[in-house]
């Protein structure tokens, strides 16, 4: 009898399938992304989840900004930033290596770093483009503004071209530093990232 309703149990798990676990979304980014001067659910990652659940998705994110952070900066803690849970990921860096003047062929090296490791690790990549202050001069903008679509074309990653798209220069959206998303703001961002957001879900589904 012992036996049989074991296997009874056994046949009843096989015929019941097994609920997927959430999805788990990277945002590897600086202190836009941290969502610096805001309340944790007022930051971009947060509202971005909160879209995708309304959307009927199943996700988690985990917001990865750390304010400071340059491209390089990202590239030496993507392997502890990467637990095994994580099935996809959103780079949103680079603010800082402008805002330092730094050059772009370094911030273009880090960045080729950071995707071929996500592509090694078989992570589908959603890149979140930005562009230089036009203070630092015509050069230094084209030459920066150039290297997030010519590395997402490189690597087959997602492509959005501006993070902070409809958001930038706005002084209704940012905080008085003029710098940083305010909560609408950061509403803005993540109604910007939405439907890029479920392509990189569809891949990370297999879809």
């Amino acid at each position: 009898m012992r036996v049989l309703a074991l296997a009874a149990l056994l046949l009843f798990a096989l015929a019941v399938p097994l609920r997927a676990e959430a999805l788990t979304i990277l945002v590897l980014g600086d202190s836009i992304t941290a969502g610096l001067g805001l309340a944790a659910d007022e930051a971009y990652p947060s509202r971005l989840e909160e879209a995708l659940r309304a959307e009927g998705h199943d996700i988690r994110i985990v917001n990865g900004g750390v304010s400071g952070d340059t491209m390089a900066d990202g590239l030496a803690r993507l392997d502890w930033s990467l637990t095994p849970e994580i099935g996809a990921v959103i780079v949103a860096l680079g603010a800082n290596d402008a805002l330092r003047g730094l050059a772009p062929a370094d911030t273009e090296k880090s960045l080729d770093g950071i995707l071929t490791k996500l592509n090694e690790k078989c992570l589908p990549v959603l890149l979140a483009g930005l562009q230089a202050p036009r203070n630092l001069g015509e050069d230094y903008a084209l030459a920066y503004d150039a290297i997030f679509a010519r590395q997402a074309e490189r690597h087959g990653a997602l492509f959005y071209p501006f993070l902070l798209e409809g958001v930038a220069v706005d002084p209704g959206l940012n905080q008085p530093d003029g710098i940083h998303p305010n909560g609408e703001g950061a509403r803005r961002i993540a109604r910007g990232l939405l439907p890029l957001a479920e392509a990189l879900i569809a891949r990370a589904q297999g879809k």
